[in-house]
């Protein structure tokens, strides 16, 4: 119990460093409220309060885990906290490393939600309408304009691209690029496949997060 509260309380001290930061407010959507991890920390010994005590602290050091991922590609890309939250959480939600997603964002368009191509690609993550579509076959490409939107259906492509190229990341980057069409004759006619697009985005997992 006595470990407990000492890690309570070291949680709560590095909440407040965050806090000191005034990047936190902004950053955790739903916070786990920190007095409530003092008033556990206070409960009687029993078995009910270390539980949920022990739950709570998980909870609070999986914010603040988060938190300092937040700040750290912020301040590593220079851009808002708000976007790169919004990066940050749909990357995970679809199963692609954080890192990856922020240089594919970079490297698309620049962290602009409002980039267009000459391919008439749109957005963060640079989709294009049909295959936006094949997601939601309501979508119009205002829609893609919005950060959460065009992040989701971008990542969630990336990530079948990796289920169908067996989990190669440069393949499925080089497929984002290109298309998996184009990727699957290149490779039947034994051509290299990997390139520059999928070596400059797996920078992101180079560097240190």
């Amino acid at each position: 119990m006595k470990r407990l509260f000492v890690q309570a309380a070291v949680l709560i001290a590095g909440a407040l460093t965050l806090v000191g930061l005034g990047a936190v407010s902004s950053i955790l959507a739903g916070n786990t409220t920190l007095a409530g991890v003092a008033v556990e920390a206070a409960s009687p010994d029993s078995t009910s309060a270390l539980v949920a005590m022990t739950g709570r602290l998980k909870a609070t050091e999986a914010e603040l885990q988060r938190a300092h991922q937040i700040l750290e590609f912020s301040g590593r890309y220079r851009i808002p906290a708000d976007l790169t939250a919004s990066i940050y959480d749909h990357a995970l939600a679809e199963g692609i490393p954080p890192a990856i997603g922020f240089q594919l964002v970079r490297i698309e368009s620049e962290f602009k939600n409002t980039a267009r191509s000459y391919a008439a690609a749109i957005g963060l993550t640079q989709l294009r309408l049909p295959t936006a579509r094949s997601y939601d076959a309501t979508i119009q490409a205002s829609d893609l304009m919005n950060p959460d939107v065009n992040l989701q259906i971008g990542f969630r492509y990336l990530r079948d691209l990796l289920d169908q190229f067996n989990n190669d990341v440069a393949l499925a980057l080089e497929a984002y690029n290109k298309g998996p069409t184009l990727v699957m004759a290149q490779r039947a006619m034994g051509e290299e496949v990997r390139g520059k697009y999928s070596r400059a985005v797996m920078m992101g997992l180079r560097k240190k997060t």
